[in-house]
């Protein structure tokens, strides 16, 4: 470790307030892109600058657990789709009757659409068996690539590119297509392009699956279920207030 650490402390002011509202603009626009993607390819600089933007996440013990597959081959984007189907329809089958219409009626990937799928992954190995900071919880090698995802999110969204998170599959049978170590944790699928449209509030907030909860129900403090005496008012600690996500 170094002698002076102290060396590399650079200052921490607050950001200029137009790239503060940058910053809060890009959480409160982000969406979860479905069908909105444009064919266009993303050049590979930019995608260069969305990975760089995802290996700046902090993570646990600074494991940097995270590895990022891209994936272009029709062909493997068309085995990635068709496990897709098969796990939707058992999705679809774990509904109340009632809402299985609803459920068919939803747009939920853009595997085939957007022109490029990465998967990004959790390498439990990374830093070897006994990690600063995983000593007491198994989980936070994949929470700190989970963070990487919402770096990528986020510096896509600044960029005009569209991300799009699929999580109906089977975990090795995905594995399989895409010749996954057995050990590695898939943490995410995502289909990323350009849009030149977004919903203006989460799609499934829009379609009527679920609406948006309120943050004063959320909170608590300083015991589970106790209620804070004085409630934060949207938007006073600067940037916008909240639109969803």
């Amino acid at each position: 470790m170094h002698d002076e650490p102290n060396d590399f402390l650079v200052g921490a002011a607050p950001f200029a307030e137009h790239e503060r509202d940058a910053v809060y603009k890009a959480i409160h626009t982000r969406r979860d892109v479905r069908d909105q993607f444009l064919s266009d390819p993303l050049p590979d600089n930019l995608v260069r600058r969305l990975l760089e933007a995802a290996h700046a996440a902090p993570s646990v013990g600074f494991m940097q657990p995270w590895n990022f597959l891209l994936i272009r081959c029709q062909a493997k984007r068309q085995a990635v789709w068709e496990a897709f189907v098969r796990a939707n329809e058992e999705a679809e089958a774990m509904f109340p009757p009632e809402r299985r219409s609803a459920y068919r009626s939803l747009k939920l990937e853009g595997i085939r659409k957007a022109p490029l799928n990465i998967c990004i992954t959790c390498d439990p190995d990374r830093a070897g068996p006994v990690v600063l900071g995983r000593t007491h919880d198994a989980r936070m090698d994949a929470f700190s690539t989970v963070c990487a995802i919402q770096n990528l999110w986020l510096a896509a969204r600044a960029e005009g590119v569209g991300l799009g998170w699929v999580s109906i599959f089977h975990e090795n049978e995905l594995k399989a297509i895409l010749g996954i170590p057995p050990r590695v944790q898939i943490i995410g699928y995502l289909c990323i392009g350009y849009v030149d449209t977004l919903y203006a509030k989460p799609e499934l907030e829009v379609k009527g699956w679920r609406k948006r909860l309120s943050l004063d129900d959320l909170i608590f403090e300083d015991r589970w279920g106790e209620t804070p005496e004085a409630t934060v008012t949207p938007g006073a600690a600067g940037g916008q207030a909240p639109q969803g996500s």
